[in-house]
């Protein structure tokens, strides 16, 4: 049963990633998008490390990974920092917003993770193939604009409710989505904004 659920959350994944890339306009090797849906998946049930990045200083996490000794747990940290920046800035980027912190900080921190992550597998290897960190790095805003786009989706999937409703619009005032909005309208609201914000 739990083999199912997995393969059906990939698989809805899957289909709203490559909707999310069209809609942003973002070309990503197969490599890349199955790293994504992985990593979506995963945050579903997100292990106790995955939440760090979105709970201790960011800076002090990318120190301690950059100088942990083992070479496999520097890679794991780096990559474990990328993925938490990554799905952090797609879904809660407007609590990062209100924070206070700058946008462009956190993505220079989720390339700097993938690109160090990336480094470390390129020492040493003959393989010039596909780099899957070295595009996540380049990409980095990129992605962060997919999983944005795919966290519009899944919350506009949650209009049925009056809650929900009231998540999708207070989602859209915050990101002016126009999925949100198409998901607004399609229930009978119409999102609109004025000169001095929303008009009701």
């Amino acid at each position: 049963m739990a083999i199912v659920a997995a393969r059906s959350v990939s698989n809805f994944f899957l289909e709203v990633v490559e909707d999310a890339k069209l809609a942003r306009g973002v070309d990503a090797t197969d490599s890349a998008t199955r790293y994504l849906v992985g990593l979506l998946a995963d945050f579903v049930h997100p292990d106790r490390r995955a939440g760090e990045a979105l709970e201790r200083p960011l800076t002090l996490l990318l120190d301690e990974a950059l100088h942990a000794a083992n070479p496999a747990e520097r890679f794991e940290r780096l990559r474990t920092i990328g993925d938490g920046i990554l799905y952090g800035c797609g879904f809660f980027g407007d609590h990062f917003e209100a924070r206070g912190v700058d946008s462009k900080y956190l993505h220079t921190l989720g390339t700097r993770a993938y690109g160090a992550a990336g480094s470390m597998l390129r020492q040493g290897a003959n393989d010039t193939g596909p780099d899957l960190f070295e595009e996540l790095a380049r990409k980095f805003e990129a992605f962060v604009e997919v999983v944005a786009e795919v966290a519009d989706a899944t919350i506009a999937m949650g209009t049925e409710s009056s809650s929900g409703l009231v998540r999708v619009y207070e989602r859209w005032l915050k990101t002016g989505s126009d999925r949100l909005a198409s998901a607004l309208t399609s229930r009978g609201v119409m999102p609109t904004r004025g000169s001095r914000g929303v008009l009701q």
